[in-house]
């Protein structure tokens, strides 16, 4: 596990002996942090991490600049992971919870520029997400959420979907505040 872009790119990250997670491959992260990159400055961005696992879609933000990232887990291992590389890495004001993304989300009082979920492929609530995000008014007017799953899923007909982004088996479903014309 390596991070692939901006100051912190090429560093690699000590491999967690826990395997609870599905780690984004450098592909598919490389592909949509081209896509991102064209259309946000960073550093001005607020991130949200949701089913952060290891942590490394919020070391990817950290390392292009951006001062506010909030990552939400809760398994514990992941937790104690995101801390420990947070803290070696100098990532400031990272702000990290202990709890299940779906309490998280209910009381969520804070909206975000990019909001990434990357939850288990086999999570039987993975198909609720965008619109318990979007029903929570937790997306900015100019802000995306960027929903990782696998080709078992479609969002191509939700009214808030953009577009998506294929790399395998990996796809990038992203979404907007206000639907969408087709």
């Amino acid at each position: 596990m390596r991070i692939i872009g901006g100051k912190f790119r090429g560093r690699p990250l000590r491999q967690p002996k826990f395997k609870p997670t599905r780690p984004t491959t450098d592909i598919a992260k490389e592909g949509l942090f081209n896509i991102l990159s064209n259309r946000f400055n960073f550093d001005k961005v607020s991130f949200l991490d949701l089913f952060s696992g290891t942590g490394s879609i919020s070391y990817e933000f950290a390392s292009r600049g951006c001062q506010d990232i909030t990552s939400v887990e809760r398994h514990r291992p992941c937790l104690n992971f995101i801390k420990q590389t947070s803290q070696t890495l100098g990532i400031p004001n990272h702000k990290i919870f202990a709890m299940d993304v779906f309490k998280y989300i209910e009381r969520c009082e804070t909206s975000y520029d990019l909001i990434f979920a990357g939850p288990p492929y086999g999570m039987p609530r993975l198909d609720i997400i965008p619109d318990v995000i979007i029903a929570q008014n937790m997306i900015n007017d100019i802000g995306y959420l960027i929903l990782e799953h696998n080709p078992n899923h479609d969002f191509t007909h939700h009214p808030h979907f953009l577009e998506s982004r294929n790399y395998g088996q990996t796809i990038f479903a992203i979404f907007t505040k206000e639907e969408v014309d087709k």
